[in-house]
């Protein structure tokens, strides 16, 4: 087998000019080394996430996905699970995730895994996942490393549905849980030892009793209303695709409890309005005592990005690093094959002067610098390197018919939609994460090819595989990535600058950084091992500087606020040759322009995100492949 993919390559680059660089056994060329702790990392996070099970919802074809991250560190290292992963994973720096095979699962389709819980007390790491059943074990290990847990309590009396725990200073111990679009999320005082609610256990006999979820949500006894939702109220709590379904045929869903302390307040924070939505996101009420009561916080939501290639930023978590900076966790959509088709990604967070809890979300699918020490995210921690492939021309060695698909969509009469989708080479570059390229095969020597219009300089790439005609489900231990990337002023002398062929790890959103940068015009990507399915990719995705001019400031800017419902704006502005994009920042007072939304080309965007009864401030940013603008001067919309 390994001769017949030198063959192929070697067929490959007949016709081409083609050096090594300096190289040796390990991969590394003058541009990568494979053991170098990288600096940056870039969105959706990279880590081997499970092919959902094959009965999963009904929907036969394969694809990866995962959601509802919680990161925590834990002896000085970072833990991460997530729905359904057979396992978790851990990291030294947040950017190099390696896998432990670690699974609680009790049947090979089981779902009880989804949006777990994981905290730590004193040397040991506890663990639990999702049921509405009352029947659910705590594990617990001081060595997670090694995949061996332990039961805490063997049945958890309270219905474990997308948990969320918290010790407090005083070392008491809170569990918040509930995923509804009916009833709010609710808050207990469990007992460390026995897991059942405190106070008097008369008080749960009708929770006891009850066998449906949404009876098993609601509020008995001490356990406590915490946060509901009011779309009337506020926008971006809204069902739909851009919140503009009203009444919400399921409801408004609020999921993904998170409590966070600062500064003696505790910090509520919850995912809506649904997961398959670009506008899926994090908000917080405020209060003085873990049960409350909660007030909602004025900036809100307080994670949001609903444009850009990662889309979502809802249902996560936050935590701080090793040197004190806080960061939120969230859940991207793709949700083509399954609305539950989703990755993770995770942006710089904080609180402000005032104890204004936020996440920094501005270029967050760009590269993100990794912590080193202790720093201000409240202008983010954006690398500076811009995005240098989109709408770039690109060839390939072969595209994949179009065909029909059955999504996860069904019609008026409930009957499964099938859409056709075609895999054509522009998708490589579009910025779109729910389109991709597909070659015919899978086999070794398959390529695209990217031409950037001139040389640039590049310091990173972003491959982002799909999944077509994957035929893998489930975990296993042989999923893995081979490629070779070569660049070129000429696309006739290729160099090697990115070998990966003797890669072992499972890296379906690889992101590469390169040692030093590099000027060139044209990159090639030769296939040698696909994990499953065909060779495919949603977006190769390259990043640095342009090395020419700025785009100049956005002209006509304007703000037009809903005189009927004030949750809506109409935000337009002159669209400019000189830009691919633009990013609007919009926030509660000059200095709180938190919240972002990213728009390539277009020049309007219609935005239904807003809180009644709330004063906003506007600008907005032009970027290209050379920088930003400067931001144009503040707007006050009442």
């Amino acid at each position: 087998m390994k001769k017949t993919y030198s063959i192929l390559l070697l067929l490959l680059l007949i016709g081409f000019n083609f050096k090594t660089s300096a190289q040796n056994e390990h991969g590394k060329t003058d541009w990568f080394d494979p053991n170098k702790p990288a600096t940056t990392y870039c969105n959706p996070i990279n880590i081997g996430y499970n092919y959902t099970t094959e009965n999963h919802n009904g929907i036969p074809e394969s694809r990866r996905s995962s959601a509802d991250p919680v990161i925590i560190t834990f002896k000085g290292e970072y833990y991460l699970f997530a729905t359904n992963q057979a396992g978790f994973f851990w990291s030294k720096d947040l950017s190099d995730w390696k896998f432990v095979y670690g699974s609680f699962q009790r049947r090979p389709a089981d779902d009880d895994q989804c949006a777990p819980a994981a905290w730590v007390v004193n040397d040991t790491l506890f663990y639990v996942g999702s049921t509405w059943k009352r029947d659910h074990p705590i594990w617990k290990t001081a060595d997670p490393k090694s995949g061996r847990w332990l039961r805490h309590v063997d049945t958890a009396l309270l219905p474990t549905w997308d948990p969320a725990i918290f010790q407090d200073d005083d070392k008491k111990v809170y569990m918040y849980y509930g995923s509804s679009g009916k009833l709010p999320l609710v808050g207990v005082e469990v007992d460390y030892k026995t897991w059942l609610p405190k106070g008097n256990q008369a008080d749960y006999a009708e929770l006891y009793k009850a066998t449906e979820v949404e009876d098993i949500q609601r509020p008995y006894g001490e356990i406590k209303e915490v946060v509901g939702l009011d779309p009337t109220s506020h926008g971006w709590e809204r069902f739909g695709a851009n919140n503009d379904m009203e009444p919400a045929p399921w409801g408004n869903f609020i999921e993904g409890a998170w409590m966070t302390k600062h500064n003696g307040k505790y910090y509520m924070q919850y995912g809506a309005p649904a997961t398959e939505f670009k506008g899926y996101a994090n908000g917080v009420h405020v209060g003085n005592h873990p049960l409350g009561p909660f007030t909602y916080q004025k900036h809100n939501p307080m994670s949001y990005k609903p444009g850009g290639f990662v889309i979502g930023a809802g249902h996560g978590n936050t935590f701080a690093d090793n040197y004190g900076n806080y960061w939120n966790t969230g859940t991207c959509k793709i949700s083509i094959k399954d609305r539950f088709e989703r990755r993770i990604d995770m942006f710089p967070a904080g609180f402000d002067k005032d104890d204004v809890m936020y996440s920094n979300t501005s270029y967050g699918d760009f590269p993100i610098v990794l912590p080193t020490q202790k720093r201000n995210h409240e202008k983010g921690a954006s690398s500076g390197w811009m995005l240098l492939s989109y709408k770039k021309t690109v060839t390939v060695s072969s595209s994949e018919e179009c065909m029909e698909i059955q999504t996860h969509r069904v019609d008026n009469g409930g009957k499964k939609v099938y859409e056709k989708f075609c895999y054509g080479a522009e998708n490589l570059t579009d910025e779109n994460i729910q389109t991709y390229w597909s070659a015919k095969t899978r086999n070794p020597g398959e390529w695209l090819q990217i031409d950037l219009g001139r040389k640039m300089e590049i310091n990173a790439l972003q491959i982002n595989y799909a999944d077509h005609k994957a035929t893998q489900y489930n975990k296993a231990m042989d999923i893995y990535y081979q490629y070779k990337i070569f660049m070129s002023d000429d696309a006739q002398n290729w160099t090697l600058v990115i070998d990966k062929s003797k890669n072992d790890k499972d890296i379906p959103h690889d992101y590469v950084e390169l040692i030093k940068p590099i000027k060139a015009r044209y990159i090639k990507m030769v296939n040698i091992h696909n994990a499953s399915g065909l060779f495919a990719v949603s977006d190769f995705r390259v990043f640095g500087n342009g090395l020419m001019e700025k785009p100049k400031p956005v002209t006509q800017f304007k703000v037009n606020r809903n005189a009927k419902d004030s949750r809506n704006a109409m935000i337009s502005w002159n669209k400019h040759s000189d830009a691919i994009g633009y990013t609007i920042y919009y926030g509660i007072a000059p200095d709180k322009l938190y919240n972002n939304i990213m728009v390539y080309e277009d020049s309007s965007y219609d935005f239904r995100g807003l809180d009644k009864e709330t004063k906003y401030y506007f600008t907005i940013e032009a970027f290209n492949e050379n920088g930003v603008s400067v931001k144009n001067k503040i707007i006050e919309v009442k």
